[in-house]
């Protein structure tokens, strides 16, 4: 017999040894077991992957959400700073027209109180000079009362 022939034998021997001891079952098993691990792994992977997809949504919408939010607070914050900008324009119109008022009143209070010196000054100098033509005109008569007559009028146009 030869070399291959030999070989051959021996492993239909070998084969025949493998089945008759149930090493085919038990390799199966075995194969199986390892497929139902890969195939639980897999599964697992899946679960997983549906997960951080499902993760990932969420935290898109949160950061959409957060956008918008910040969005909606600039947005708000815009809108105070140009009423606060607009109400603090009205004050200040206020406050120029107020001021601007008591100027004017300041001024025209001013004046009144001039004009009430230049009169009061007038009437001084009238009475005065009124004296001074009583005391020297008494004499004379008829001129002292038309200049007394002019000082009174006088006084009265000056001091109304």
């Amino acid at each position: 017999m030869d070399a291959e022939a030999c070989v051959a034998v021996g492993f239909v021997c070998f084969l025949g040894l493998a089945v008759y001891y149930g090493a085919h079952s038990r390799l199966t098993t075995v194969l199986d077991a390892r497929g139902r691990r890969i195939r639980a792994e897999l599964d697992e992977a899946e679960r997983l992957r549906k997960e951080a997809a499902d993760l990932l949504a969420s935290f898109e919408g949160k950061r959409a959400r957060a956008e918008k939010e910040a969005t909606d607070i600039v947005e708000q914050a815009r809108a105070e700073a140009r009423l606060i900008a607009d109400q603090a324009g009205e004050r200040m119109a206020d406050f120029v027209k107020r001021r601007t008022a008591q100027a004017e009143a300041k001024i025209a209070n001013a004046e009144a109180q001039a004009m009430q010196q230049v009169r009061s000054a007038a009437a001084d100098v009238a009475i005065a000079t009124a004296r001074i033509v009583l005391q020297d005109g008494a004499a004379r008569g008829g001129l002292a009362d038309r200049l007394m007559d002019d000082g009174i009028a006088d006084l009265r146009r000056i001091s109304h």
